[in-house]
């Protein structure tokens, strides 16, 4: 056999070993790791709704582009000891089905909609967005106001930083797919799978030389994702690690990059909120365009606040302020509705 003939035999040897490899993890996985919520069906697929505590008005957490329910676990456990407050994982992100719903602000809303209506989780609700999750809270808050109580925007994405879209922009979207497409690939081959579990056993030399060789520069990011996932609660690491071993998750992101100029169009020109809203802006984090002046376009009656020792991630580096913030408009839809129900009592029958 020529060498040419034993280095293709090779690798389809290797291929084939790391496809066995992926799939006996992915059936382990479910296993070990099984959703700590319900799953609940909204047209095609079922979405992961993750839920604590009582009372209302109910809290709903959405997380950032890419993120699952996960990160919002410290926030959520210290929200539910005052109400009930629900994190949901998007299509394809945690342990949520892929569909084939446009990744858009809008339909990203109205598939929000559909969970909390499918759970008979009842409104009007505290909606909390993180990063691009800022967008579709807003979406939410705009296509269903009699369902929106109050807004929180942590560190939220802001169109107008991306309006018009440079050409440096166009190429930052384009890489996102392209790296997406080809975490997708290194997932399906095991290879993703492999470099996670070596990063828990605290190995990162062979990780980090991995992503360099898949992704060039991209490594860059991913050590600064590996850094704010170690914020989280430990025992989450492997629930993370676990998902981002699946294909769909990689497919998930890149189906989010490649509708992210439509959402910014979308939401470039959105009017202002009917409903008491706060924006948290992380100090550390740079922001091209002045985030107060986001926070008035939001709402008039928009609170703005700076995270002094945040970075994007604030639910992360000070999940305290955002736990005061939810509580803060909590506290005054449940005034709002005490008056109500105190001047309906004092009316003549």
């Amino acid at each position: 056999m020529s060498y040419i003939g034993i280095a293709l035999a090779a690798l389809v040897a290797i291929v084939l070993l790391g496809t066995i490899y992926q799939a006996v993890g992915i059936r382990r996985d479910s296993r070990r790791y099984p959703p700590p919520g319900r799953l609940v069906q909204v047209g095609d697929s079922r979405v992961h709704l993750y839920e604590l505590g009582s009372g209302l008005p109910a809290v709903i957490l959405e997380s950032g582009i890419s993120a699952s329910s996960l990160n919002w676990r410290r926030v959520q456990t210290e929200v539910a000891k005052f109400t009930r407050v629900c994190s949901c994982d998007r299509a394809g992100l945690g342990w949520s089905d892929l569909c084939d719903s446009p990744c858009t602000p809008s339909s990203l809303a109205a598939q929000l909609e559909c969970l909390l209506r499918a759970a008979e989780v009842p409104g009007p609700y505290i909606l909390v967005g993180h990063s691009f999750g800022g967008l579709i809270v807003q979406a939410f808050a705009h296509s269903y106001p009699q369902l929106t109580a109050g807004v929180v925007l942590v560190d939220p994405l802001d169109p107008a930083e991306w309006t018009p879209l440079s050409d440096e922009q166009s190429r930052i979207i384009r890489h996102g797919i392209a790296l997406s497409r080809r975490g997708a690939l290194a997932a399906r081959l095991g290879v993703v799978r492999i470099c996670l579990n070596l990063l828990l056993a605290g190995n990162r030399l062979l990780p980090r030389l991995a992503a360099k060789g898949w992704s060039g520069r991209a490594s860059e990011v991913t050590d600064r994702i590996a850094g704010q996932v170690q914020k989280m609660p430990q025992e989450t690491w492997p629930w993370v690690a676990a998902h981002w071993t699946q294909p769909k998750c990689f497919e998930a992101m890149a189906r989010h990059f490649e509708c992210l100029a439509d959402s910014i169009r979308e939401m470039a020109n959105a009017s202002r909120i009917d409903a008491p809203a706060i924006l948290l802006s992380g100090r550390l984090n740079e922001h091209p365009a002045d985030p107060r002046q986001y926070a008035q376009r939001v709402s008039p009656q928009t609170k703005f606040v700076e995270a002094e020792r945040s970075g994007h991630w604030i639910q992360l580096d000070q999940p305290e302020l955002v736990v005061n913030s939810i509580q803060e408009l909590v506290e005054r839809v449940r005034a709002i509705a005490a008056e109500k129900t105190t001047s309906s009592g004092r009316q003549p029958t």
